[in-house]
Formats: C-alpha cells, structure tokens, sequence
C-alpha cells in the first residue's frame, strides 16, 4: 500500500473519531479496521469476519465472561495489548489486531488455531490444538472461516463485503 492511502486512512479514521465521539457509526469501524490490519498486516478480510461473529459491529457489545467491544477483548488480553478502554472503537481494534497479528506468529498462518486462541485462549490451542476443544470453539471457528471465505471471494470479485 502505498503511504499516501495509509495517510488518507489515518486520517479519516482519527478525524471522524475527533469530530464524531461516540457511538461510532459502521463505516467508522470499518475505516479503522481497515487502517488497523494493514499496519499489523493481517488480512482485513479476517479483521471484519473477527467483528461479524463477535459483537456484529457493535462497539458496546459485553459478553457473559466479560469480553467488550467490537473485537470483544477480555480485560487481560487488553492490558497485555495495551488497551485502556475496550468501549472506545479505535483503541478496541488497535489491541484485537495487534492480538489476531501476534496469535498468527504464534500459530505460524494456521487460521483454524489462531481462531480456536481467539476464542479459547492461546494457552489451550498450544496444549491440544482443536482436537479437545469444546463445540463453542468448533462453531466459532467454522462461523469465522465461513465470514473470512465470503468476505476473500467478494473481495476478489471487487465487492465490497
């Protein structure tokens, strides 16, 4: 990507944040997705399938084990990514891709895990992999790989997803 078009993005994402507050409209999220994968290049197609099953966009989503926001980040998954407020729409995704970019180093490009410690932490992926783990975490990866397909296709074809 060439740096005039990260600027733009930088831009429009931080300005939009500046002059709008909260709650941040879908086109907002979707700018800041947009920015937030390709500076920890990591496929913006999976950033938005991550949000799709998570919180459906939305940025004041809080789960019964106290995940938050559009990536639903747990409190300690965001103090290690250095999130301070898991509501507020850019820090939540600069701390879920940093996250999602750091669990495919780990798991070295194998989606299938990566979602699997998305979901059910990285520890457990490390010790079993997906051979014990629960049909909660089978669905959620198969719910994402299912969003991250579609969303690659339609970006192949020049749709928008």
């Amino acid at each position: 990507m060439r740096r005039g078009t990260l600027l733009l993005l930088v831009l429009a994402c931080g300005a939009e944040a500046s002059a709008q507050g909260s709650p941040a409209p879908r086109e907002y999220a979707l700018r800041c997705a947009e920015y937030y994968a390709r500076i920890y290049q990591v496929p913006v197609e999976l950033v938005e399938s991550v949000i799709d099953v998570e919180s459906n966009w939305n940025p004041y989503a809080v789960s019964p084990k106290g995940a938050v926001g559009l990536m639903q980040l747990m409190p300690g998954t965001a103090l290690e990514f250095g999130v301070r407020n898991r509501f507020q729409v850019e820090d939540n995704l600069r701390g879920g891709v940093a996250y999602l970019a750091w669990l495919i180093q780990l798991f070295r490009g194998d989606l299938r895990l990566v979602m699997g410690a998305y979901v059910a932490g990285q520890d457990r992926m490390l010790s079993h992999g997906l051979t014990y783990s629960s049909r909660e975490v089978y669905e959620y990866v198969s719910n994402v790989a299912r969003q991250y397909h579609w969303r690659r296709i339609e970006s192949k074809r020049g749709g928008k997803s």
